[in-house]
């Protein structure tokens, strides 16, 4: 390692190792051995650059090369081997066969020697080692060139402890040839110039000395535009003093030769580390990320945030392949400017295949490339600790910390210094990291739809993307927005560039091969989210694992609690234990969001499960349902029961009032829908129609919104569990919702069947309602003769079961019926009966309708003031309850008055009134 990167065989002849990129990825493995080495770290060091597109590829085959060769001169028996572990290499291998090791063997070997002798005779042997500059001949990458710093560092260390040494046993003239190549070398190294300058001027070459010190002056002045500092002006004020000292007197003192040495050498005067290296600027940042896309509102906040607070801490939150990382570069790479001290960067590998890193082994990291010298490293975690905020105090310097694990990872590697900026990502919410440090969290969510498509463009180039507009989208959107999916989705293409986006996205949507397909090599999201999962305590793993049967994207506690058949409590701790992990995202108390990758990912740690997950799940849902019917129809019968041994939930969803089940019901008709599916894939089919049926207030709600399908599978299941109530109640639902959308035949198809299954299934309710959805129908056709009956024994059945909500539904229909053959007054008794019926427990847009009729009927008879103020109350209370429709159809009933009033020259003082009232 102490110059080309070589190795040779016990005779000393050298390996045939190839080429720089081969040699560069040996040499990251020897500036750790031992220790397991990322193949994304590889890749930086291999790439200063963007890597090519198959990196991965070329990294495996260096290595097998060099396995080959290892093999070939026997490497194994003198115990070096390059294995694999998970996604990382490790060369192991005696550290004594590496000449950096030998060459810090023999510098602390030194330190411990009290012979200046020994010691001269030491370091000559561990500088003869050196064959040139540290890791020659590799490639120039921030992760080599930071050990490869290092040593050097270390080599001149060496060189000035030879003049050292030299210097006490008194041949200052062999001190100042040491001294004087490296002071050619690095001529603004001021520590080394001024040791040069004194062993110069005890050599007798006082000239030359004053030379140096006005050579080098100049130089710092041109070159970099400052002073002196006080090594070098110390030492040069020592000359001074010396020369008169010894022209007064001929016999040096060697007490102010002693004390000049202890300024112009403070490490030798301070072995124990505390005095401060020479200032330099590490740059230990990864490349700048290739295909960034977007970000705006992230990289504004970590603008907002550095520049309000100039010392703040930064966490970067998010799931797994959402783009920390690359965020976290990006933003660095364009702010690096602001930090003339420096960048410091570690990936910790808190969610890596490879341990997570030791603090000590980072803060060793940092302190080399800050210049501590190997030799002066101190030794505890608390000295290296307090080392480092030592020398980050006082700079602008930028610490990213990247990939932790937890807050108490981070602590130890906060800098000292009021002005610096340090950046963390993880996966963890880092909540403690917030509450002891004061760091401001930053959530980097997934990609919207408009930048997903991007990201596709930019990895694959913007033609494919521009020729499949829709299947890029379609693709950004079975990705869930993470860039991690999006980026092997674009890498499979780019490498199978006949199979179009279209068509890979068709492969895409079978969700039994989406997470296969987002794999690529030893990368993909299930890996992703696998290291997420490992380090989370048990009782979130087990809830994990139970998550799989889970048909949608909403969560709350009392699903997660079915799911996994445990208490509520428990669930809510687990839950919270997965939101800080990220695995699922928390929108509101006992709200959380589970995305498709991550869903799909639960169900395939379980692919052979027991249909007992998904069974708990949907007796939940029809328990859940039933409790939002109830909400949302106050006052109605339940249009079904449990199933038999249905398994009853700890815990259900509580609804306050109509509005929020019918909101509920909106929310979740996608994950309904594929509830449905999943029970009849299942063969639970006495579950499926229940799950439709019970979904009856949104359909009735929203009839025109595309129910017809779900509707068919629910009496498909209803046929097939053969049930007849249950097929009654589907065929007239699905019945009413034909003859909404306008399909006639079809609906009175269904709609004539329906009473006969109730009958036969002894169902009373049921056939009442069946007969009203058949009378509705033809009321809606034209026929005025077969309602009437079908109304009347609606309400017959309905009276004589103390079916409340029924008899008054039927009294509506009656009212219309009525109305619509001119028996305005039987219609406006019927409406009357329908509202004092169940006025309190009635739901609004029903008394709505129902005022709006009774109105109309008054009208009808003469008794105008009366219906006036029906349809009034009808318009206020369809406002209070959002009821557009019924609001228009009040209005329009209250508008055909006025125009029948005006045209008997009476209408002023009703229109008047009616008007005030409204507020127009």
């Amino acid at each position: 390692m102490l110059g080309p990167v070589s190795v040779t065989t016990a005779n000393g002849g050298p390996l045939p190792l190839g080429p720089a990129k081969r040699r560069s990825l040996l040499a990251m493995l020897l500036a750790h051995p031992n220790t397991p080495v990322g193949v994304e770290r590889l890749t930086e060091a291999l790439w200063d650059e963007e890597p090519p597109r198959h990196a991965r590829t070329v990294l495996q085959g260096h290595v097998s090369r060099l396995r080959a060769v290892f093999a070939q001169y026997d490497a194994a028996a003198h115990g070096v081997e390059l294995l694999t572990q998970g996604a990382a290499y490790r060369l192991r291998l005696p550290e004594t066969l590496v000449d950096a090791h030998r060459f810090e063997e023999s510098l602390r070997l030194v330190r411990r020697s009290t012979d200046p002798g020994e010691a001269v005779a030491v370091l000559r042997e561990a500088l003869g080692l050196w064959q040139g500059p540290a890791f020659a001949g590799t490639v120039h990458s921030a992760p080599l060139e930071a050990p490869a710093q290092a040593l050097d560092e270390l080599r001149l260390t060496a060189v000035e402890a030879l003049a050292r040494a030299y210097g006490q046993l008194g041949d200052h003239g062999a001190a100042a040839s040491v001294l004087r190549a490296e002071a050619a070398a690095h001529p603004l190294r001021e520590p080394l110039v001024a040791q040069l300058m004194l062993s110069l001027a005890r050599a007798g070459r006082q000239a030359d000395a004053l030379d140096w010190f006005h050579r080098t002056r100049k130089l710092l002045a041109d070159e970099i535009g400052v002073d002196p500092a006080p090594v070098l002006t110390d030492a040069y004020h020592t000359l001074l003093h010396t020369d008169a000292h010894a022209r007064a007197h001929p016999d040096t003192d060697a007490e102010a030769h002693a004390h000049a040495e202890a300024h112009a050498h403070p490490h030798a005067a301070a072995d124990n580390g505390t005095a401060r290296p020479p200032a330099v600027r590490p740059q230990l940042l990864p490349r700048r990320p290739r295909g960034f896309i977007a970000r705006q509102d992230e990289l504004a906040a970590l603008d907002r945030i550095t520049t309000a607070a100039p010392g703040s801490i930064v966490t970067l939150t998010g799931s797994a392949g959402v783009g920390k990382t690359a965020l976290a570069v990006h933003w660095s790479h364009r702010r690096r400017a602001d930090f003339p001290a420096g960048t410091l960067f570690a990936d910790l590998c808190g969610f890596s295949p490879t341990p997570a890193r030791d603090t000590r082994a980072v803060l060793r990291e940092f302190l080399l490339a800050l210049g501590v010298p190997v030799e002066r490293m101190p030794g505890s975690p608390a000295a290296l600790g307090a080392r480092y905020r030592e020398l980050t105090a006082g700079r602008r310097l930028l610490v990213v910390l990247d990939n932790a694990v937890d807050s108490e990872q981070v602590r130890p590697l906060l800098p000292g210094g009021e002005e610096c900026v340090t950046l963390v990502t993880s996966r963890d919410r880092l909540d403690g990291l917030v509450a002891t440090d004061a760091a401001r969290p930053v959530k980097v969510g997934a990609l919207p739809a408009a930048d997903s498509t991007a990201l596709l463009a930019a990895v694959l180039g913007p033609e494919p993307v521009a020729a499949e507009p829709e299947a890029a989208a379609r693709l950004a959107g079975l990705c869930d927005g993470l860039p991690l999916a999006l980026r092997v989705a674009a890498a499979r293409l780019a490498t199978r560039p006949h199979r179009g986006l279209a068509s890979f996205a068709g492969e895409l949507a079978d969700e039994q091969h989406r997470l296969d397909l987002l794999q690529a090599e030893d990368t993909g999201v299930a890996a992703a989210l696998g290291l997420s999962l490992r380090h989370l305590p048990e009782p979130a793993r087990g809830l994990f694992h139970h998550l799989g049967p889970h048909t949608g994207a909403t969560l709350d506690t009392c699903t997660a609690a079915a799911l996994a058949d445990c208490p509520p409590l428990q669930a809510a701790r687990a839950l919270d234990q997965l939101a800080a992990a990220q695995l699922v995202v928390e929108t509101g108390p006992r709200s959380y969001v589970l995305h498709d990758l991550v869903r799909l990912f639960a169900r395939s740690l379980a692919p052979d499960h027991e249909p007992a997950g998904l069974l708990r799940l949907l007796d939940h849902w029809v328990q859940t349902l039933l409790a939002a019917c109830a909400a949302a129809e106050p006052g109605g019968e339940p249009c079904c029961a449990l199933p038999p041994g249905a398994r009853r939930s700890a815990e259900i969803r509580r609804f306050t009032d109509r509005t929020a089940a019918l909101a509920w019901y909106s929310a979740e008709r996608g994950t309904l829908r594929a509830a449905v599916e999943a029970a009849v894939a299942a063969g639970l089919h006495d579950r499926a129609w229940r799950l439709v049926l019970l979904q009856w207030p949104l359909v009735v709600w929203q009839v025109r919104d595309g129910w017809v399908p779900l509707l068919e599978q629910g009496l498909a299941s209803a046929e097939l569990d053969g049930d007849p109530a249950a097929q009654s109640r589907a065929s007239a639902l699905l019945g009413w919702v034909l003859s909404e959308e306008g399909r006639p035949e079809e609906a009175l198809a269904r709609l004539e069947r329906a009473p006969e299954l109730a009958v036969r299934a002894g169902d009373f309710a049921g056939e009442a309602v069946a007969r009203i959805n058949l009378a509705v129908a033809l009321m809606r056709y034209g026929d005025r003769e077969r309602p009437g009956g079908l109304l009347a024994d609606a309400l017959a059945l309905a009276e004589r079961e103390g079916l409340t909500e029924t008899v008054t539904l039927a009294h509506q229909h009656l009212a219309q019926h009525l109305l619509s053959v001119g028996a305005a007054a039987e219609a406006a008794e019927h409406a009357a009966r329908g509202l004092a019926l169940a006025a309190p427990l009635l739901a609004a847009p029903r008394r709505v309708v129902l005022r709006t009729l009774h109105g109309e009927a008054l009208a009808a008879v003469g008794r105008t003031g009366e219906a006036v103020r029906q349809l009034h109350e009808a318009i206020r209370e369809a406002r209070a309850s959002a009821y557009e429709e019924g609001e228009v159809a009040a209005r329009s009933a209250l508008d055909g008055l006025s125009d029948r009033w005006r045209d008997r020259g009476q209408a002023r003082g009703v229109v008047t009134q009616g008007r005030s009232a409204l507020g127009g």
